[in-house]
């Protein structure tokens, strides 16, 4: 057997046929060749080996070699998808359907083209808004329902279950929700509840929509910065202590496969200690529809917003655990089914 050692040391695997090197084969190193009179059974074929970085693409494909001995010879190329993204998280490509790319494309120039128009209309209403209205800012909200609505309304339509359930839009509260998708915030909007969500600072760099979370009223927050933390807890607070609606997503991440994660208590200990009512919310199916780290997708389906009966408590640790109940049960009604 011939055998590289600098094969061995990467972890590529070895062959029992003689190695010789070329050093220009369309970019390709390193050919096993087999000839039709050594060895029949493997007639005109060439096994190669790459270097670690060229190991890159998910494919098997067959390139036509220069015709260096006036025959026909094929090489087949054998390579590999690098994960890419979050951690332990790859797609092969033959999963990724077109027409989901497409819808994903026409997504995304819909919000954008709707977003810019709709930003200007906000910021020429926006100091009436600090005059009259800074605490709810209905106007800004009114808006941000239209951009949210007119987004999705033509990729997927969206079923509410317990509206019934939403305390008046003048009337103080803590939301929460499940995380699964970026979808969750345009869902969200479209309840028409003057909420702030609270959200990481690098958002509000994004052109127009970072901007438009600003004249909202969003409330930033840097994840990994403890002072940071309380000054926004500080702030929620505040918020609601002059009738404003806060809302969370107390699991501080998407999920990636849809199930629920563990519940952080910031949200529960704003509700605890100003008596507000938390509203827990069930989202179903964002996370179908567009994938997290798969942004670039738009699938078909149905999005469900289940709205709880609230629930109120001055224990954090009490209230986090029935609201996180009430959001799990739901979760598995909607697996059983």
């Amino acid at each position: 057997m011939v055998c590289s050692a600098s094969y061995i040391q990467l972890g590529l695997y070895c062959s029992p046929y003689n190695i010789r090197k070329h050093l220009e084969h369309n970019g390709i190193r390193n050919c096993v060749h087999f000839s039709k009179t050594n060895y029949p059974k493997y007639p005109y074929k060439s096994q190669c080996f790459f270097h670690r970085r060229e190991r890159s693409i998910s494919m098997y494909a067959e390139y036509k070699l220069p015709n260096q001995n006036k025959k026909s010879r094929s090489v087949i190329v054998r390579s590999e998808l690098a994960s890419s993204g979050s951690p332990g998280t790859s797609y092969q490509l033959s999963e990724i359907q077109l027409g989901s790319k497409i819808r994903g494309i026409c997504f995304y120039t819909v919000t954008s083209f709707i977003a810019v128009f709709l930003f200007v209309v906000m910021v020429v209403g926006h100091p009436f808004v600090l005059l009259k209205d800074r605490c709810q800012r209905n106007y800004h909200n009114f808006i941000a329902k239209i951009w949210a609505s007119m987004t999705i309304g033509p990729f997927f339509s969206v079923k509410i279950q317990g509206y019934e359930n939403l305390p008046p839009k003048d009337s103080p509260a803590v939301y929460v929700s499940n995380h699964q998708s970026f979808l969750d915030i345009y869902t969200l909007l479209t309840l028409g509840r003057n909420f702030k969500f609270v959200s990481k600072t690098a958002i509000f760099l994004y052109p127009v929509v970072g901007w438009a979370m600003y004249l909202l009223g969003t409330i930033p927050l840097k994840r990994m910065d403890r002072k940071s933390q309380l000054q926004t807890l500080k702030r929620c607070m505040e918020l609601v202590k002059n009738g404003g609606s806060v809302f969370f997503f107390p699991e501080g991440t998407r999920s990636k496969d849809g199930s629920l994660g563990t519940f952080k208590k910031g949200a529960f200990s704003i509700a605890a200690k100003t008596g507000a009512p938390v509203v827990p919310i069930t989202l179903v199916g964002t996370g179908k529809i567009m994938p997290a780290g798969m942004e670039g997708t738009v699938n078909a389906g149905t999005v469900k917003i289940v709205i709880h009966l609230p629930i109120m408590g001055d224990n954090p640790d009490i209230l986090c655990t029935e609201v996180r109940n009430v959001i799990a049960d739901e979760l598995e009604l909607v697996r059983q089914d």
